[in-house]
C-alpha cells in the first residue's frame, strides 16, 4: 500500500515537469519558427527589387545599350573618379584611422564625431556644403579662383563628392582593424629594436589589412552609388561629371531600358566586390587567427 502511494506521489510529480518540458519544447519551435519567417520575409524584401530589376534587363539587345555613349561614358567616369576618390582615401584617411585607434588624446571625440557627419547628413546637404565652400562663391572660392582651378561642376568636383560621402566608410573599418591589434605585439617588436615605421609595416599594418580591405570596398561601393552631393556640386553633363546613377536618372526620363542596364551593372558589381571581399576577408582571418 505505501508503494503504490509512493509510486502515485512520484507520478504525480514527474508529470508537472513534463508538462513544463512540452511547454518549453513548443515554446522553442513557436520561437524558432516565428524567426525564420521574420528573417524570411526581411531577406524578400531587400531581394525582390533586385531580382524584380534583373529580369527587366533587355538581354536581347543588351550589346548594343552597352555600347552606347551614355553607358560607356558613365562607366568610364564613374570607375575612373571612384579609384581616385579611394586612393584620397587611402592616402589621406589611413592616418586618421591609425590616430584614432591606436592612441588617446584630447580631441579624439571630437575628431570620431566630424568623420562621421556624412554618415547621417542627407546626400543633398553635403552637396550643397560642398558647394559652399568650394564653390566660385563658397568659402574658398576667390582662392580656388586665384589659383587658376574651376572645381564645382567639374570632375574634380566629383570625386570631392564621392570622397566625402564614402570616407567614413573607410575609416571607421581602418580604425577598427587598427584597434584590434594587441598593444602587446607592437611593444614587442618595440623591445627589439623595431622603429615606428617597422612596428606599423610588419605588426600593425597585416593583422589589420582585412579591415582596411572590407572599408576601402564599403567606401568604393558607396562612392559608385552616390548620386545627391553629385548631382548639386558637380552637375549632371554627360562626359564630365555624369557617373553612372546619374545616367540612371537621365535615362529613366527618355530610354528606360539604358536606365536599367545601368542599374544592373551597379548591382552586379557591388554584388561582386562584396562577395570577393567575404571570401578573401574569410580567408584571411582564417590565416591570422589560426584557424
Amino acid at each position: 500500500m505505501a508503494n503504490e502511494q509512493g509510486i502515485t506521489t512520484a507520478t504525480a510529480a514527474v508529470k508537472p515537469q513534463a508538462d513544463a518540458h512540452a511547454k518549453r519544447q513548443w515554446g522553442e519551435i513557436a520561437g524558432n519558427l516565428g524567426l525564420s519567417v521574420m528573417v524570411a520575409l526581411f531577406a524578400a524584401f531587400l531581394t525582390l527589387p533586385v531580382v524584380a530589376l534583373l529580369l527587366r534587363v533587355p538581354l536581347a539587345t543588351l550589346g548594343d545599350y552597352m555600347t552606347r555613349p551614355i553607358v560607356l561614358n558613365a562607366l568610364g567616369l564613374s570607375f575612373l573618379t571612384s579609384l581616385l576618390s579611394l586612393l584620397i582615401m587611402l592616402v589621406f584617411g589611413t592616418p586618421v584611422a591609425y590616430l584614432l585607434g591606436r592612441h588617446r588624446f584630447r580631441g579624439k571625440r571630437l575628431l570620431e564625431t566630424l568623420v562621421e557627419i556624412p554618415l547621417v547628413l542627407p546626400p543633398a546637404v553635403a552637396g550643397v556644403a560642398l558647394l559652399l565652400a568650394f564653390g566660385r562663391r563658397g568659402l574658398l572660392g576667390p582662392a580656388v579662383e586665384s589659383a587658376g582651378l574651376d572645381i564645382a561642376f567639374s570632375t574634380t568636383a566629383v570625386v570631392l563628392a564621392q570622397t566625402f560621402v564614402a570616407s567614413p566608410f573607410y575609416v571607421k573599418a581602418a580604425r577598427s582593424g587598427f584597434q584590434s591589434v594587441p598593444v602587446e605585439l607592437e611593444e614587442s617588436a618595440a623591445t627589439e629594436g623595431a622603429g615606428r615605421w617597422d612596428r606599423f609595416r610588419r605588426s600593425i599594418l597585416p593583422l589589420a589589412l582585412p579591415s582596411i580591405a572590407g572599408g576601402l570596398v564599403m567606401a568604393w561601393t558607396r562612392a559608385l552609388g552616390e548620386f545627391g552631393a553629385t548631382i548639386l556640386f558637380a552637375g549632371n553633363f554627360q562626359g564630365r561629371t555624369q557617373t553612372m546613377p546619374l545616367a540612371i536618372y537621365s535615362a529613366l526620363e527618355s530610354d528606360l531600358d539604358a536606365a536599367i542596364v545601368l542599374s544592373a551593372i551597379l548591382i552586379v558589381a557591388s554584388f561582386a566586390l562584396l562577395l570577393t571581399f567575404r571570401l578573401l576577408s574569410g580567408r584571411r582571418l582564417d590565416i591570422v587567427m589560426g584557424e
